[in-house]
């Protein structure tokens, strides 16, 4: 195991941003940058044994600054959509930015942890991110203390901790914006990797992204995942869901939540031999086919359109402040938020 650093390029304020680099006895290797603590690269053989990077992302900071498409980015304090920007927690109305039409995205599209500089420091396998968040910063209620460790393991496991401590009451939900092609960043759309989720049930949206409330069952429609199969075999407008969203941008309502760390998806790509296990003690995962991604020039010069990458993020459901039903992201002093997600490679 080694973990090695350089520079990654400075921030618009001239602060110095690093991207670290974990490499396990296989010779796998994950980069990651203390800006956002972003996952920018995960590097291994493929069945023929060449080296192909999974993960869609920059060579440098600066794209970073103002990506919209959160590239491997760890999102919080509420990651996903937040209803008419605002919730109401022990009486008290709370007001974000309205930053996707009426609602919010992701707490601050400019201020939250995809755009703020963490301070890294690194162990044996893994780099510790930490980061403090100032009591209504962004509109949101707290002090916060964000600790966020990359691990990789000689199994092929990248392995993130959240930790974050606050001393009130408020609403936490981290998660990690990777977006995944396990025939590598530069080989075009994610249409023939299959996907199984280990969810019966979703939670339906309406215009703008925003759970009904509901939760309904996969069953018969071009949500179930429960069985895997390609990205693209149920593909169709004809159904709301995926015309709502242009595709799949959905929140699963994960089977067996029991607050473990258990397997809820894989995906396989029959041409690099690659398959990913996703493992969370969460309740939800938004299954996002990056329906919207237009770079021009991303990592090694390559552009990047729609649905060349898909996006697994663990999480509490979206709008679960203000969805009664949903499993609460409610921490305080007594109650820190403390979660892991494991995302292991193998092949077939």
């Amino acid at each position: 195991m080694s973990v090695t650093n350089r520079k990654f390029g400075t921030t618009k304020k001239g602060e110095k941003v690093t991207l670290y680099t974990i490499k396990n006895a296989k010779g796998t290797e994950a980069d990651i940058t203390d800006f956002g603590a972003i996952l920018v690269a995960f590097r291994m053989k493929d069945k023929n044994g060449e080296v192909k990077d999974l993960v869609l992302g920059f060579d440098n900071v600066k794209p970073y600054l103002k990506d919209g498409n959160h590239f491997g980015a760890t999102m919080g304090p509420i990651a996903n959509r937040t209803a008419k920007a605002k919730f109401v927690l022990n009486g008290k109305e709370y007001r974000l930015k309205p930053n996707d039409g009426e609602n919010n995205l992701h707490t601050s599209l400019k201020k939250a942890f995809p755009k703020s500089l963490f301070t890294g420091k690194a162990h044996d396998n893994s780099i510790t991110f930490t980061l403090k968040k100032k009591d209504m910063a962004m509109g949101h209620p707290g002090n916060m203390d964000v600790a966020v460790t990359y691990t990789l393991t000689d199994a092929d496991e990248l392995v993130i901790h959240y930790h974050a401590t606050t001393d009130k009451e408020t609403y936490i939900n981290m998660t990690n914006h990777g977006y995944f092609n396990l025939n590598g960043h530069d080989s075009g759309n994610i249409f023939h990797e299959k996907v199984q989720i280990r969810a019966q049930a979703y939670t339906p949206i309406v215009k703008g992204a925003i759970p009904t409330g509901e939760i309904a069952s996969v069953e018969g429609t071009p949500m179930d995942f429960t069985e895997e199969k390609e990205v693209c075999k149920d593909f169709t407008y004809n159904f709301d869901q995926i015309e709502l969203a242009n595709g799949y941008d959905h929140n699963f309502v994960l089977d067996n939540y029991d607050l473990q760390v258990r397997e809820i998806a894989k995906v396989t790509d029959d041409r690099s031999g690659i398959w990913m296990k996703v493992f969370t003690d969460l309740p939800g995962v938004q299954f996002y086919t990056g329906n919207w991604i237009n770079v021009k020039k991303a990592k090694g010069g390559v552009s990047y359109g729609p649905r060349q990458g898909l996006c697994l993020e663990t999480q509490y459901y979206p709008n679960s402040v203000n969805e009664d039903k949903f499993p609460k992201p409610l921490f305080g002093p007594d109650k820190p938020f403390d979660s892991t997600t494991v995302y292991q490679f193998g092949l077939m």
